[in-house]
């Protein structure tokens, strides 16, 4: 598969980045919708987005027990979104519920399991019970999330080559983390540039502010693509 690149929106209106997707328009193809905005404004932040012509991620990190998760599914199937995200901490029945409620209700959204939030690192994936690596959990919840039946994952850059060794290859990988090598790396512990990552096997990467805040979105979006693009 190849790789593409997911712009995040972090704010709580659509208005207030609206100037910045339309200059946009036709160099990035996906968005990512998270709590914030989601919060703040609700589904109708995501038809006006889909509505400005681009793929949807829904970032919601669904984790509750089973028949909340499935509704939910079930709910956000209604709006037009491509991936949707859940937990993998959740557990297998949790999972399977979700993939379930996808089935029948939309057949072609692509769940995604979050392994390991990429600003955790291991003193603080200690502090909750897990004594492993980060990439030792993020393999163990990546291979439960595809028993389960998820075929793709979020994780952080640092792991798509363990990650590529233990699963099928057709799992997708979403990796944030994302950064290129200029940027600052804000809140994130575990990156790699846009083009370590692509030739690591990620299939979309998930980038925002080196984007946002640059002075030219547009031709930071291409640069990062260009990047993705070169062998």
């Amino acid at each position: 598969m190849a790789c593409d690149l997911i712009l995040v929106l972090d704010a709580q209106s659509p208005r207030e980045v609206t100037p910045t997707l339309q200059r946009l328009q036709g160099t990035v193809r996906w968005v990512k919708v998270g709590l914030e905005m989601f919060t703040a404004c609700g589904p109708d932040c995501v038809r006006e987005i889909a509505g400005l012509g681009f793929n949807v991620f829904l970032d919601l990190k669904l984790h509750d027990i089973p028949n909340t998760v499935a509704k939910a599914v079930e709910s956000a199937a209604r709006l037009p979104i491509r991936m949707l995200t859940l937990h993998a901490s959740g557990g297998r029945e949790m999972m399977q519920w979700a993939v379930k409620a996808r089935q029948q209700h939309a057949p072609d959204l692509l769940l995604l399991g979050v392994t390991v939030l990429t600003s955790t690192s291991a003193a603080g994936l200690a502090e909750t019970g897990v004594g492993d690596p980060p990439a030792n959990q993020v393999v163990r919840l990546g291979r439960l999330a595809v028993d389960s039946g998820l075929r793709g994952l979020v994780c952080s850059p640092l792991e798509i080559a363990p990650l590529r060794a233990a699963l099928p290859a057709d799992v997708a990988l979403v990796t944030p983390g994302i950064r290129p090598r200029d940027a600052k790396a804000d809140d994130q512990t575990r990156v790699m540039t846009p083009a370590e990552a692509a030739q690591a096997g990620a299939n979309f990467l998930v980038v925002g502010r080196p984007i946002f805040k640059a002075p030219d979105p547009a031709a930071a979006a291409r640069a990062i693509l260009a990047e993705i693009a070169t062998p």
